[in-house]
């Protein structure tokens, strides 16, 4: 009969490998000033390598873009791989929508040439990062919480813009449609989801028509939710005792959901 007790190695191997996941959980979602340092650095990297996806455009050409290009790709591989052995659940983890994406961007890195067309989509990477708890809980600990709606707002409209205007790069550039460069790409997507519309630039057949109408729409419809953010009382992180709704209007007496009484402490509240 075949035994099933483990050998000291294997025991010392799962051992270290557990205690390297603890480890990279304490990094990712820890709250000590190790743990913080770590997250600002990784922060750091994040936006330079979205900084290098919105000039992406503007290096394709140059000896070094390949490069730099393989370089995010191994910083990002690295950076999927810690986060997924950090999860509680890996395999649930992997089905988030933020990490598909992520994915997703990985395969265009690590094919530029294969993928060209779609290389725009890289910049997605900025939304992921919006939705991340790993940004935020500093955040909201220095009581910068109320404005999460707000900034992912303005990201949701940041990511819209740059999308589309790789889109209407890759799509239409150096056709009859005045598209000479990324810049007139910019000018055109700014133009048109603002409904400017100077008509020095148009994108030609009826998808153009279609793509302009499509950018048009869901433009007004991320200014207006941006502008209702900014005009309108912000919300409160304020917990329901009865149902547990999280946010309320600053001056709301009952709650929304269950008609529960509340007493939402004010600033003058020590």
């Amino acid at each position: 009969m075949a035994s099933s007790e483990r050998s000291p190695i294997e025991d010392a191997e799962e051992s270290r490998f557990d205690r390297l996941r603890s480890r990279l959980r304490l990094l990712y979602h820890g709250q000590s000033a190790k743990a913080l340092r770590f997250q600002s650095i990784i922060l750091l990297v994040d936006l330079a390598i979205i900084a290098f996806f919105i000039a992406t455009p503007l290096l394709r050409e140059t000896e070094t873009f390949l490069w730099i290009d393989y370089s995010i790709a191994a910083i990002l591989a690295l950076d999927l791989i810690a986060r997924g052995l950090a999860a509680t659940h890996p395999m649930r983890w992997l089905r988030q929508l933020p990490v598909i994406i992520d994915i997703f961007i990985l395969i265009t890195l690590l094919a530029p040439t294969w993928l060209f067309n779609l290389g725009f989509l890289r910049i997605l990477r900025l939304w992921t990062l919006s939705r991340s708890s790993m940004v935020w809980r500093p955040l909201e600990k220095r009581g910068l919480g109320a404005y999460r709606d707000t900034v992912q707002a303005v990201i949701n409209l940041l990511v819209f813009i740059f999308v589309v205007t790789g889109f209407v790069y890759t799509a239409f550039a150096r056709r009859d449609s005045g598209i000479a460069g990324y810049v007139d790409a910019l000018y055109f997507t700014v133009t048109t989801m603002t409904t400017t519309g100077f008509g020095d630039i148009v994108l030609p057949g009826t998808f153009g028509k279609l793509v302009s109408v499509v950018v048009m729409i869901v433009g007004i419809s991320l200014f207006v939710r941006l502008a209702q953010l900014i005009f309108r009382p912000a919300k409160v992180n304020f917990s329901c005792p009865q149902c547990g709704l999280h946010r309320h209007e600053p001056d709301a007496v009952h709650c929304k959901a269950c008609g529960h009484l509340l007493n939402i402490p004010d600033e003058g509240q020590g």
